[in-house]
């Protein structure tokens, strides 16, 4: 009982040094977080790859700075497909770090992703996107929440708990790898190969991918669902060439005619999915109303949601279809010219269960079935993304959600995610053994993606401590 008393008495105490470190250091996570942000570093091909470069080189310099680890490297893999050839596409640069575990402890790999969205019009912006701005208690900038927070909250914890281990004179037993991707937000395109390539290097017990989000500014979440995804280019012809608009209209079916007659055969009258073959999925939800629904999301005044069922139930566990792009004449162009051809983005969200490819199958027999007026159908350059559902009965869960009590003051709250994290499925089949735990920083209010994204700055603190609670716990694992 004497022993116990004091592993507890020790605990509590290594804990209370690791509050003071995070909250010490918090100013130097923030100055190094507005470094990161002022990088410009899209990952999108008309942006300047070198500005990727310059974000994972400051990155791997910080790590080092740490003298924690045993290998910190900046390293290439093959984008999908040209595995093989004698001079393969290499996706951008992607940061990795380990130290070894001692002592029977397990490891942890900690994933985030240091390219960014492209900012849009400055115009649109209420500052520099590019100029991390703080206002309201919000630090502003693109990549500010997604997902260069992702990363300083990584390094902000094993900074402090290295600082913690350092004071009392001893060695981390944890083993800790870091896996901070450069294109995320181009659709990982080197990611399989990357994780093959380096499997040694990032194989651990449990993997946080910090790229999700809390379910308010003062609520901590663990993201247990996430839906798939599955984007394609549609093309509609119905015309050989342009034909005047007066002449023939009224008799010809141009292309823009047959592409909205189509697309309007994906929904029903209550905006809900009417495809057959796309399912849904029966998840716990917590309570949310319309009026967050209208402030979260924008949704002006008169326009009415979208869907049958509860509202969570429809953005998590239900498939949604959007058209993201239309390439056609342009407004300032338009002519009195019947279209010929018609192009738009296709972008639906599958619940999860349900494998891409049958979903995929499902929208395309759909819109075969309905083409209007006999228009010719061509689907091009399709993306495939795994849903996701967590296992929550491990140890790793467990811990998390104790860590995130303690560092918010507030039961953590299980949520699901309408949006999509592809290469979860990746890191499933290439560490099957591995607990995988989504977190993040991000809150309603972050605009992640859109102009003006923002972070919450008191949630990232409590973010870091978070992470670095529960570093410290599994660092004492065994113990």
């Amino acid at each position: 009982m004497a022993e116990q008393a004091e592993q507890s008495d020790g605990t509590a105490a290594r804990e209370e040094a690791l509050r003071t470190e995070v909250a010490g250091q918090f100013d130097r996570t923030m100055d190094d977080l507005a470094r990161l942000v002022r990088i410009p570093s899209v990952s999108w091909p008309a942006f300047d790859p070198e500005h990727v470069t310059a974000s994972a080189e400051a990155i791997a310099g910080l790590l080092r700075e740490t003298g924690i680890f045993d290998v910190v490297d900046i390293r290439r893999a093959p984008v999908a497909g040209a595995e093989g050839s004698d001079d393969p596409e290499l996706g951008h640069p992607a940061v990795v770090a380990r130290r070894e575990p001692r002592s029977g402890r397990p490891t942890v790999l900690l994933y985030a992703h240091h390219d960014v969205q492209p900012p849009g019009k400055d115009a649109d912006w209420d500052t520099p996107p590019f100029e991390p701005t703080l206002r309201g208690g919000r630090l502003y900038g693109r990549g500010a929440a997604d997902d260069k927070a992702g990363v300083m909250a990584h390094l902000g914890a094993v900074r402090a708990l290295a600082a913690t281990a350092q004071a009392e004179g001893r060695e981390l037993d944890l083993g800790i790898a870091l896996f901070i991707e450069g294109e995320e937000e181009w659709a990982s395109q080197s990611f399989g190969n990357f994780l093959r390539e380096n499997r040694d290097l990032l194989a651990a017990d449990a993997i946080i991918v910090a790229d999700s989000g809390n379910w308010d500014a003062q609520t901590p979440a663990l993201t247990v669902a996430l839906r798939g995804a599955v984007a394609f280019n549609l093309r509609v012809d119905t015309l050989a060439h342009a034909s005047h608009s007066g002449m023939f209209g009224g008799a010809v079916p141009d292309a823009m005619l047959a592409t909205v007659r189509l697309l309007d055969t994906l929904w029903d009258a209550d905006g809900a999915v009417a495809v057959e073959g796309l399912r849904s999925v029966e998840l716990p939800s917590p309570e949310y109303d319309e009026d967050r629904l209208r402030q979260e999301a924008g949704l002006l005044d008169g326009v009415s949601p979208i869907g049958r069922g509860e509202i969570l139930s429809r953005i998590w566990a239900q498939p949604a279809i959007s058209i993201t792009g239309i390439d056609a004449p342009d407004v300032a162009n338009a002519s009195n010219t019947l279209i010929p051809s018609a192009r738009v983005r296709v972008s639906a969200r599958i619940a999860p269960g349900q494998e891409p490819e049958e979903a995929f199958d499902a929208i395309k027999a759909h819109l075969l079935a309905r083409a209007p007026f006999g228009a010719r159908l061509t689907f091009e350059d399709e993306g495939l993304g795994q849903a996701f559902l967590v296992d929550t009965s491990g140890w790793a869960v467990a811990e998390v959600r104790a860590a995130m009590a303690d560092a918010w003051e507030r039961e953590p709250i299980d949520m699901g995610v309408g949006g999509s994290i592809p290469f979860i499925a990746e890191l499933v089949e290439e560490f099957p053994g591995a607990q995988i735990l989504v977190t993040g920083v991000e809150d309603p209010d972050g605009r992640a993606h859109s102009p003006n994204e923002s972070l919450h700055v008191e949630s990232f603190r409590k973010s870091v401590l978070t992470e670095a609670l529960f570093l410290s716990r599994l660092d004492g694992r065994g113990q």
